[in-house]
Protein backbone atom coordinates (compact mmCIF):
# COMPACT_ATOMS: atom_id res chain seq x y z
CA UNK A 1 0.00 0.00 0.00
CA UNK A 2 1.61 3.27 -0.78
CA UNK A 3 2.03 6.33 1.43
CA UNK A 4 -0.81 8.19 -0.14
CA UNK A 5 -3.42 5.45 0.29
CA UNK A 6 -2.45 4.52 3.56
CA UNK A 7 -3.03 8.47 4.58
CA UNK A 8 -6.30 8.67 2.97
CA UNK A 9 -7.52 5.52 4.60
CA UNK A 10 -6.43 6.48 7.93
CA UNK A 11 -8.32 10.18 7.10
CA UNK A 12 -11.57 7.93 6.17
CA UNK A 13 -11.19 6.15 9.35
CA UNK A 14 -11.27 8.94 11.28
CA UNK A 15 -13.74 10.69 9.45
CA UNK A 16 -16.16 7.67 10.30
CA UNK A 17 -15.32 8.01 14.02
CA UNK A 18 -16.01 11.29 14.26
CA UNK A 19 -19.29 11.24 12.14
CA UNK A 20 -20.50 8.36 14.65
CA UNK A 21 -19.40 10.39 17.67
CA UNK A 22 -20.92 13.27 16.28
CA UNK A 23 -24.62 10.97 15.99
CA UNK A 24 -24.24 9.65 19.04
CA UNK A 25 -25.58 11.77 21.83
CA UNK A 26 -23.18 13.09 24.18
CA UNK A 27 -23.11 11.96 27.73
CA UNK A 28 -23.23 14.80 30.53
CA UNK A 29 -19.47 15.08 32.27
CA UNK A 30 -16.46 17.01 32.00
CA UNK A 31 -15.74 16.01 28.36
CA UNK A 32 -18.91 17.35 27.03
CA UNK A 33 -18.99 20.32 25.03
CA UNK A 34 -21.22 23.13 22.50
CA UNK A 35 -20.30 22.85 19.32
CA UNK A 36 -18.22 26.66 19.34
CA UNK A 37 -15.66 24.93 21.49
CA UNK A 38 -17.65 26.44 24.95
CA UNK A 39 -18.04 24.18 27.69
CA UNK A 40 -21.97 22.77 27.46
CA UNK A 41 -23.79 24.46 30.17
CA UNK A 42 -25.54 22.15 31.70
CA UNK A 43 -22.37 20.11 32.36
CA UNK A 44 -21.68 22.46 35.50
CA UNK A 45 -24.17 22.46 38.38
CA UNK A 46 -25.24 25.34 40.07
CA UNK A 47 -24.26 25.44 43.58
CA UNK A 48 -26.61 27.05 46.46
CA UNK A 49 -24.53 30.09 48.38
CA UNK A 50 -24.77 28.05 51.53
CA UNK A 51 -24.76 24.53 50.23
CA UNK A 52 -27.34 22.39 51.84
CA UNK A 53 -28.98 23.59 54.91
CA UNK A 54 -27.92 20.86 56.83
CA UNK A 55 -24.35 20.57 55.74
CA UNK A 56 -24.13 24.50 56.15
CA UNK A 57 -21.47 24.40 59.26
CA UNK A 58 -20.85 20.51 59.29
CA UNK A 59 -17.07 20.24 59.48
CA UNK A 60 -16.97 16.99 60.84
CA UNK A 61 -16.72 15.73 57.40
CA UNK A 62 -13.24 16.67 56.81
CA UNK A 63 -12.40 16.33 60.77
CA UNK A 64 -10.60 12.67 60.35
CA UNK A 65 -8.07 14.34 56.89
CA UNK A 66 -4.93 13.31 58.07
CA UNK A 67 -2.48 16.60 57.56
CA UNK A 68 1.36 16.81 57.86
CA UNK A 69 2.90 19.17 60.53
CA UNK A 70 6.21 20.20 60.86
CA UNK A 71 7.77 22.05 63.58
CA UNK A 72 11.22 23.83 61.97
CA UNK A 73 14.11 24.48 63.79
CA UNK A 74 15.83 26.55 61.27
CA UNK A 75 16.85 26.70 57.64
CA UNK A 76 20.25 26.88 55.81
CA UNK A 77 21.59 26.55 52.14
CA UNK A 78 24.64 24.44 51.64
CA UNK A 79 26.54 22.85 48.60
CA UNK A 80 26.67 19.22 47.64
CA UNK A 81 30.23 19.27 47.94
CA UNK A 82 30.04 20.53 51.74
CA UNK A 83 26.90 17.64 52.28
CA UNK A 84 28.87 15.00 51.65
CA UNK A 85 31.86 15.71 53.54
CA UNK A 86 29.30 15.30 56.50
CA UNK A 87 29.77 12.73 59.13
CA UNK A 88 28.71 11.53 62.49
CA UNK A 89 29.38 14.53 65.01
CA UNK A 90 29.33 17.44 62.11
CA UNK A 91 27.68 20.37 63.35
CA UNK A 92 25.53 22.22 60.15
CA UNK A 93 24.85 26.02 61.11
CA UNK A 94 21.05 27.02 61.06
CA UNK A 95 19.68 30.24 60.84
CA UNK A 96 17.66 30.10 63.34
CA UNK A 97 18.65 31.92 66.65
CA UNK A 98 18.98 30.53 69.95
CA UNK A 99 15.60 31.06 71.97
CA UNK A 100 13.53 32.42 68.58
CA UNK A 101 10.00 30.79 68.66
CA UNK A 102 10.09 27.85 65.71
CA UNK A 103 7.82 27.66 62.77
CA UNK A 104 5.00 25.40 62.96
CA UNK A 105 3.53 24.20 59.15
CA UNK A 106 0.69 22.37 58.26
CA UNK A 107 1.29 20.49 54.29
CA UNK A 108 4.00 23.18 54.00
CA UNK A 109 1.88 26.30 55.40
CA UNK A 110 2.90 28.47 58.61
CA UNK A 111 -0.29 28.69 60.50
CA UNK A 112 2.21 29.14 63.93
CA UNK A 113 4.78 29.74 65.80
CA UNK A 114 6.04 28.02 69.30
CA UNK A 115 8.09 27.29 71.86
CA UNK A 116 10.14 23.65 72.71
CA UNK A 117 8.70 22.04 75.98
CA UNK A 118 9.52 18.80 77.25
CA UNK A 119 6.68 16.55 78.78
CA UNK A 120 7.07 13.43 80.07
CA UNK A 121 10.68 12.68 77.97
CA UNK A 122 8.82 14.00 75.29
CA UNK A 123 9.57 16.74 73.12
CA UNK A 124 6.94 19.44 72.60
CA UNK A 125 5.76 22.50 71.08
CA UNK A 126 3.74 25.37 72.90
CA UNK A 127 2.35 27.45 70.28
CA UNK A 128 2.61 31.38 71.46
CA UNK A 129 1.55 32.77 67.94
CA UNK A 130 -0.95 31.41 65.68
CA UNK A 131 -1.25 33.19 62.00
CA UNK A 132 -4.64 34.54 61.05
CA UNK A 133 -6.11 33.80 58.12
CA UNK A 134 -5.70 36.72 55.95
CA UNK A 135 -1.48 36.66 57.29
CA UNK A 136 -1.66 33.08 55.45
CA UNK A 137 -3.23 34.30 52.61
CA UNK A 138 -0.86 37.40 52.31
CA UNK A 139 2.11 35.79 52.69
CA UNK A 140 0.78 33.01 49.93
CA UNK A 141 -0.06 36.38 47.42
CA UNK A 142 4.08 36.72 47.49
Amino acid sequence: MSEENAAASAEDDWAAAMAEQAAAEPAPGPSAVAPAGRPAADMFQEFAPGGTAGQANDISMIMDIPVQLTVELGRTKIPIKQILQLAQGSVIELDGLAGEPMNVLINGCLIAQGEVVVVNDKFGIRLIDIITPSERIRKLNK
